[in-house]
């Protein structure tokens, strides 16, 4: 296996990572191994673009009412 060395790192994130790490009941050094592996084998985070895809498809061909008409009936409410 290969090794990392991470070097000029703010004194607060060693801190928090060591008191992280007493959490989790494990050595620094495991917990910065554990947090790297969640990070990287994580699925890719969707666009916008896909997101905005399956709200168009979870719709479908129900009708939408125009925004201005939902900001006039709000005024008109008050």
């Amino acid at each position: 296996m290969a090794q990392l060395i991470v070097r000029n790192i703010a004194d607060d994130l060693v801190a928090r990572l060591k008191r992280r790490a007493a959490e989790h009941g494990r050595s620094a050094e495991a917990e910065h191994r554990e947090i790297l592996r969640e990070a990287l084998l994580a699925p890719p985070r969707q666009s916008f673009k896909e997101l905005a895809a399956q709200v168009r498809a979870m719709i479908g061909d129900r009708h939408q009412t125009p925004s201005e008409i939902l900001q006039r009936e709000g005024r008109d409410e008050r």
